[in-house]
This record gives C-alpha cells, sequence and structure tokens, in this order.
C-alpha cells in the first residue's frame, strides 16, 4: 500500500511538473512570442553579395563588398562539407525541432559541474536552427530573454521551412573570419578555390571556424577536433581521419579577387562613377555583374609603355616624374586602357581624369581648325618673324619659337607640324582670340563656361584632363562628332536584369568596314572638309613633324604633340582610324623637366602602345569626304609642285575655291600676316 501510494505521489508531481512546464513554455510564448521579427521572409532569402567588375573579355577584375559572400546551393555544397559542420555544431540537426532538449541537459550538467570545480569545459547549446535565428534576427547579447526568443524563432523556423533551406541559410550567412560570410567565400578566403573543390581536411577546418573564426594559432587542432566529431557521428573512417589530420593546411593570409596594379586606376574610377550613381548599398551588397569597356591587352600594353617612359626618366632622380595614359575608341567613347600614374599602390590619384594642367600645344589644332573653318587655306602663309611690342594684360610679352628662329613666310600645315609659337600668334591675332577658344569649348577641350578668354589660353595656358583633351581630339578621327567617355557597357543585378536599360550588343566590325556608330541626331562639331585637312595636318605632324616619335611603321597615324613653359608638362595625343590615345608626363607639383626632356618621350611611349594595340590590325587610311581636290605642292613653300620642285613634295587637299600659292607669294616676306588664306 505505500508503495502504491509513494508511486501515486510520483505521478502527481510528475503531472504537476508537466502542467508548470507546459504553463511556464505558454507564458514565455505569450511575453516573448508576440513581437519577434517576422521569419517568413527567409523564404525569399538574398543576402548580401559581392559586386564583380569584369574585362570587356569577360575577365574578373575585382570584386566589392563590405562582406564577402558567395551564395552557394545546398545541393552544389560538398556532403563533407555539410557533415562537418553537423558534427561540430549540431549532431542531431537532422531530428530536433529547432532545439535540442538533449543537447540543452548535456549542457546544463556539464556547466553544473564546471561551476562545481570540475575540469569541463564551458558548453553551449544553441542549434544549427538557433544560430540561423540569432543571426538574421537578433543580437548577440547573452541574456536570458535572447535565448528564449532565439529558441522561440528556432521552432518557428522549423515548421515553416525544410531542413536543407535551414542549413542553406546557415552555410551562407555564418561569420567564418577574414571578413568572409559563408561557405563559398571563406573557400576563397582560405584555400582560393571553390567549394565544390575542398577536399576532407578544408572542409573540418572551415568547419572549426564558427567558435573562434578569427583564432589562427590553433587552426590544425580545432580541424582535427572536427575530424574526430565526424568519426564519432559515423561520417567518415578512423583511416580516413587520420590522412585528413596528416595534411598540411596550406591556408591563404587572405585571398581577394586581387587585380593587377595596371587595372586599378581604371576599376577605381569606375567604382567612384557607380557609387554616386547607384548608391553604397546596391553597389557593395547587391551582388551586380558590372561589364566594362577595359581591354585586358590594351592596359597591359598602356601601362607598360607609361612606365618604360617614366622609368627612362626617373633612372637615377629621386623626385619621381609621374604621368598617365587613356586609350579610347573615338566613335563609340569606350575607354579601353587607362593608367593614373606609375603605380596604383603607390598614389591612387588618377592624372588621367583628376589632374588640371596646361595643355601647351596641344591646343594648336583647334586653333587651326578655326581658321580652317574661316576659308585659311592648309597652304595659307603665316609670318614667323620676331613680334616686339606685344602687351597682353598690361605686361610686354615677345613670343619665341621652341628652337629661338624665325623662318620668315611659312605655310599654315608647315607651322602646325612643326608647332611653331610665332605663326600660332599670327594666326590667333588674325581669327581672333575668342574664335580660336570657342573651338576648344565646341570640342569640350575647355569648359563652355570658362570666361578668361586671352591670347595665352589660345596657345595653350589654359587647364584641362588627359581624358577631356583625348575626347576633343577623338571627334576629329569620327568625324566631328562629340561623344562621352564610356567606362562600362551594362550591368545586371544577381537575377540577371539589366540595370538601367536594355544590354547593349557590342557590335564587332571588321577591318575594312566603317565601324558602327550609334545613331547621332546632333550637327556634327565641324564640316567634314576642314575636319579632314586638319587631320591630314596631323598626320603630318607624325610623318614629318614634331611628332616622328609617335610613328607606327605601317599605320596610318595623326596627332599632336604639346609642352609647355619651361618643359613642365609634355604631351602627345594621337589616334589611327579606330584607336585614340593621349599621353602626359609632368611632375605632381609643376616645375621644368630638364634638359633633353620634351613632348618627344610622351610621343614614344604613345608609340609603344599603339605598336602593340594596332599589330594585328590592317593599315586603314583616314576616310576623305566628298569635294577635295588633291594636288602636289611644295610642303616649304605651298606652291604646286610643278612651279616648285625642290624640295619635300606632299599632297594637299584644298576645298573648291582653294589652290596652291603662286611661286612668288610662297617665296615673298612683304606680309607679316596671313595670306593667300582664301586660296
Amino acid at each position: 500500500m505505500k508503495i502504491k501510494k509513494v508511486f501515486r505521489v510520483f505521478l502527481h508531481f510528475i503531472f504537476w511538473c508537466v502542467v508548470a512546464v507546459i504553463a511556464g513554455v505558454a507564458v514565455l510564448f505569450l511575453v516573448y512570442g508576440g513581437n519577434l521579427p517576422d521569419y517568413r521572409k527567409l523564404a525569399t532569402y538574398a543576402p548580401p553579395v559581392a559586386t564583380r567588375l569584369y574585362a570587356a573579355d569577360g575577365s574578373l577584375l575585382i570584386e566589392y563588398a563590405e562582406e564577402r559572400r558567395v551564395f552557394i546551393d545546398f545541393d552544389d555544397m560538398p556532403e563533407q562539407l555539410i557533415n562537418a559542420f553537423v558534427a561540430a555544431e549540431d549532431q542531431n540537426f537532422w531530428t530536433h525541432p529547432g532545439i535540442d532538449v538533449q543537447g540543452i541537459l548535456r549542457a546544463s550538467i556539464n556547466n553544473a559541474m564546471r561551476a562545481m570545480g570540475f575540469n569541463t569545459t564551458f558548453t553551449g547549446a544553441s542549434t544549427i536552427t538557433q544560430q540561423v535565428a540569432k543571426n538574421f534576427f537578433l543580437s548577440s547579447d547573452r541574456t536570458l530573454s535572447r535565448k528564449i526568443k532565439e529558441a522561440i524563432l528556432a521552432l518557428r523556423l522549423e515548421r515553416a521551412f525544410s531542413k536543407k533551406h535551414i542549413m542553406t541559410l546557415y552555410l551562407n550567412q555564418i561569420f567564418l573570419g577574414a571578413r568572409a560570410y559563408g561557405v563559398g567565400s571563406a573557400a576563397l578566403m582560405y584555400f582560393n578555390k571553390p567549394v565544390s573543390q575542398l577536399n576532407l581536411s578544408e572542409c573540418a577546418f572551415l568547419a572549426s571556424l564558427p567558435k573562434a573564426p578569427n583564432d589562427r594559432a590553433r587552426a590544425e587542432e580545432r580541424r582535427n577536433y572536427v575530424l574526430r566529431r565526424m568519426v564519432a557521428e559515423g561520417y567518415i573512417t578512423r583511416e580516413a581521419a587520420d590522412a585528413a589530420a596528416a595534411e598540411p593546411l596550406n591556408i591563404n593570409s587572405g585571398f581577394t579577387a586581387q587585380m593587377e596594379d595596371d587595372f586599378q586606376y581604371f576599376a577605381e574610377d569606375v567604382r567612384r562613377q557607380l557609387l554616386d550613381k547607384l548608391g553604397r548599398e546596391t553597389l557593395y551588397n547587391q551582388g551586380l555583374y558590372i561589364k566594362t569597356t577595359i581591354i585586358p591587352e590594351y592596359q597591359r600594353a598602356a601601362s607598360a609603355a607609361l612606365n618604360k617612359a617614366l622609368d627612362a626618366y626617373n633612372a637615377g632622380r629621386s623626385d619621381k616624374l609621374q604621368g598617365a595614359i587613356i586609350v579610347m575608341n573615338p566613335h563609340t567613347g569606350r575607354v579601353l586602357a587607362m593608367a593614373g600614374g606609375r603605380s596604383f599602390a603607390e598614389s591612387s590619384f588618377n592624372r588621367a581624369t583628376q589632374a588640371m594642367r596646361q595643355i601647351g600645344s596641344t591646343i594648336k589644332p583647334f586653333v587651326y581648325l578655326a581658321a580652317l573653318e574661316q576659308g585659311f587655306s592648309p597652304e595659307g602663309i603665316i609670318s614667323d618673324t620676331p613680334i616686339v611690342g606685344w602687351r597682353e594684360n598690361n605686361m610686354e610679352w615677345k613670343p619665341e619659337n621652341y628652337d629661338k628662329k624665325f623662318l620668315g613666310d611659312v605655310p599654315l600645315r608647315f607651322a602646325l607640324e612643326t608647332s611653331r609659337n610665332v605663326p600660332s600668334v599670327r594666326m590667333v591675332e588674325q581669327i581672333g582670340v575668342e574664335s580660336a577658344v570657342e573651338v576648344a569649348k565646341r570640342f569640350g577641350v575647355y569648359p563652355p563656361e570658362m570666361q578668361n578668354l586671352n591670347l595665352s589660353m589660345a596657345l595653350g595656358s589654359g587647364e584641362t584632363t588627359l581624358a577631356n583633351l583625348v575626347l576633343g581630339y577623338s571627334a576629329f578621327a569620327n568625324g566631328g562628332r562629340k561623344i562621352t567617355p564610356k567606362f562600362v557597357d551594362y550591368i545586371e543585378d544577381r537575377y540577371g536584369n539589366v540595370i538601367g536599360g536594355e544590354k547593349t550588343e557590342i557590335i564587332e566590325w571588321s577591318p575594312d568596314l566603317e565601324p558602327v556608330v550609334e545613331h547621332d541626331e546632333t550637327e556634327p562639331l565641324s564640316d567634314p572638309q576642314s575636319l579632314y585637312q586638319l587631320v591630314s595636318i596631323l598626320q603630318g605632324v607624325v610623318d614629318r613633324g614634331t611628332g616622328r616619335q609617335a610613328a607606327v611603321p605601317g599605320h596610318t597615324i595623326a596627332g599632336k604633340t604639346g609642352t609647355t613653359n619651361d618643359v613642365k608638362d609634355v604631351w602627345f595625343v594621337g589616334f589611327s582610324k579606330n584607336l585614340i590615345a593621349g599621353v602626359y608626363l609632368g611632375y605632381d607639383t609643376p616645375k621644368p623637366l630638364g634638359k633633353g626632356a620634351g613632348s618627344h618621350m610622351a610621343a614614344r611611349a604613345f608609340a609603344d602602345f599603339m605598336t602593340v594595340a594596332l599589330a594585328n590590325e590592317k593599315n586603314q587610311p583616314f576616310a576623305v569626304p566628298d569635294g577635295l581636290n588633291f594636288v602636289r605642292v611644295n610642303r616649304r613653300s605651298g606652291a604646286a609642285a610643278t612651279d616648285d620642285p625642290d624640295g619635300t613634295i606632299i599632297i594637299e587637299a584644298f576645298k573648291p575655291g582653294q589652290k596652291p600659292n603662286p611661286v612668288k607669294t610662297a617665296t615673298s616676306s612683304e606680309n607679316s600676316a596671313v595670306v593667300g588664306g582664301i586660296f
């Protein structure tokens, strides 16, 4: 009877304990379960994913991310990787309802023994599901209320989602050190390989990271612990564990999509533009696919050409010269290569797009185009004789040529091909400063709001960037169309949708055809005949003028050298039919480059690049507009070759109504300004 009575008392005790537990759980759900985050949004989990920048050929340049993450579907994860995390973190994951009662009892007993002085380690009882609840919705505070909320959310997650979905959430969200979030990014960061290529040892190492993601000192010890746990859970054999434990862990110091230094200036310009356009959250966390315009072969060739010129000058000097190069398609504005200095790691300042510098004689083609537009002939005579008593801004100014010589009467073409300053001053005096500067504004070299219109501005004292200068010259090559620089072809979001419009198809053209140009309703910046006359003269600059160092054997090249006062900055901008490049060299704090320096340095760098870029291209002459008359003339006099056969004979392009100079006009020095302009 006493046994039965004791048994009944025990049953009553158990019953009321169960009732108390149920009531307690109910109270906890009422108190903590009513205002929890909406876990249902995890059904369409879209984690922050790194944005990736690609070159025109599809090669990866760099990734942008605040949290490095590569999303991996459950079916794409190695089975041993999943087993390693289950063994290390939650051995009952596949069977518990979200919380592990056995684990809680085991942890409670273990921690109680530790509190009483026994040699046991502190252990937790959070399941993988609870970790998902905490990582997505809760803080890491070690409070009882947080643990209760975590348990309630875990139970709800288990009712709402499959075990595979919960495991996918966990393995893509968990922090694993070195700024890596999720196993996909961690595999790249630590082993420079995708998760599909991880071996057993590497899987066990990643599974050891959640408890101490930044502790590298005990990496092998913690990996081996996970291997032992996998044996205990029956996932691997003891032999497999021993073999994996014997393997060295070849852990990277921290892998990233590290691109070559050559590409950094271009990538940084793209980053700044997109950060301003899209915002930080979209750029860094939305997993964008950014297809850029850069051509890797061109970029390497451009950087090599620039650094070759800089290294040749800097040898033995402590104060290092800097420079920049930018390459574009003159018809589309696509930026194909760009280097803004010797090394991005050394200085991130981009001298191609950010440095405002005086452009010297590279302004002259725009001045001479203004004269050609007004009807002057390419062979019109300009006086190259001393100018005295010239005053500007209350200062007396005596223009001089670079060689300190005066040649008397010279044709317009000859003056530009040899970049003579005094004839250019007389040219500006004839056409007017406003007309000369207006062309530079019209072509985008100078800003339209610039008001300081004086003679020195028309001769290159104005400041602009190398990128703007190259854009201005692009209109010479493309028939007078104003273009804008294009760094990005298109951007896709993580789902393959194009951001900002339809994807533009990149159309290739054969070497013997005109490149495809987007339809443009705007009027050309200049008339085609004047533009061709100027391009022909710029071709002469390379063939026999100051730009001979820019020549590329077997190819038609046009361009112009530029040197500022005291040789503080040197330039060359040149182009073939479908490719344009500009080179700038100078100190960041302007100062003379010294004896022997000059624009030939920039011209040679241009030639080094173009030689590589055009190596496999057929030569293509510049397109000739209708209505021009081609006549053989003496280069020095501008007279017809039949009348003046001595000297260099060239072919000149004349507009209707223009003709070669009479021999007497070509040899006369009576006129001190431009004559023959109407010929």
